[in-house]
């Protein structure tokens, strides 16, 4: 089996297990409060990204050095509240629509790229985003019938994660994705950690083991992707990463009894096409620009 074979299947995996971490969590989140087990998450993780940054770069020092701390440590804030949205998403909207809604992020992230990155969006991403944008209003209405209140929640989610992606862009220009990930971790630990501890629940062992479970799924999902980018260029791993609408769409319906209307597959089908078309298109526009800047006489 080739490298770049591996990369795929490491891709796989680490979704796999995204998948069933987040089915985890819907459980968990329907029984206690959802910050409460994102601040287990996170500090799990925060120890993971610790572990990985050191590792990698050979110092904790190294791994901290960043020209844009206060971007950094917003960052990692906003994906710790992210993460506590999501998990309460679960367990209000479903595992199903709540992946398809995020699904739309890379159209969100595209368009806020024109005015916060100063990045040009051509007609056929604009037409790509128009058009997915139409997929999340079917999303919002599974039946054709009113606004559902608490999909609220999910497009809180989406606002959050294409923010934490926008950042993520900005500080990528001078830091490396290693200090990038470092702070990730340990940011939104701490972040988390001012209010986490008065969510503190008691539970029984067997919903203990569960917990335990999700970091670990956590930190080894993360891992099989990080070692996916290793080995495959991003154009390669970001449509993999549409599967967890697919993933998402059996287990909530297999093992949490969620119903999906045509409304919601139609959706599911126009968000998630139009993001690949729209991270494809990125990724080609991104090299003609690299070629003409390669091929320019200094």
């Amino acid at each position: 089996m080739t490298l770049k074979n591996n990369g795929y299947v490491f891709a796989l995996l680490a979704l796999v297990i995204f998948s069933i971490q987040d089915a985890i969590s819907k459980y968990l989140g329907t029984s206690y409060p959802p910050i409460f087990i994102a601040t287990i998450r996170f500090w799990a993780f925060g120890v993971f990204a610790i572990i990985i940054a050191v590792s990698k770069s050979g110092s904790l020092a190294q791994a901290m050095r960043t020209k844009h701390p206060y971007l950094q440590l917003l960052r990692g804030a906003v994906l710790a509240i992210q993460v506590a949205a999501v998990i309460t998403s679960f367990a209000l909207v479903g595992l199903a629509r709540t992946q398809a809604l995020l699904a739309a992020t890379p159209l969100l992230v595209a368009l806020l790229s024109v005015p916060l990155l100063g990045e040009r969006v051509g007609w056929r991403r604009m037409l790509s985003i128009c058009i997915g944008f139409a997929g999340v209003i079917l999303l919002l209405s599974p039946s054709g019938g009113s606004f559902e209140i608490t999909l609220i929640v999910p497009i809180v989610c989406v606002f959050l994660y294409g923010f934490y992606i926008i950042a993520t862009r900005r500080v990528s220009r001078d830091d490396s994705a290693l200090t990038s990930f470092f702070y990730t971790g340990v940011a939104g630990a701490a972040a988390i950690s001012l209010v986490g501890p008065f969510y503190w629940t008691t539970m029984p062992w067997v919903d203990w083991a569960w917990t335990i479970s999700i970091c670990i799924t956590g930190a080894l999902s993360h891992y099989l992707l990080i070692k996916a980018y290793d080995l495959l260029d991003a154009v390669a791993v970001q449509p993999l990463t549409y599967l967890q609408i697919v993933f998402a769409a059996i287990i909530g319906v297999t093992v949490f009894g969620e119903t999906l209307s045509y409304n919601t597959i139609l959706g599911s089908i126009i968000v998630t096409l139009a993001g690949i078309f729209t991270v494809w298109r990125e990724a080609m526009v991104a090299r003609q620009r690299a070629r003409s800047r390669k091929d320019t006489p200094a």
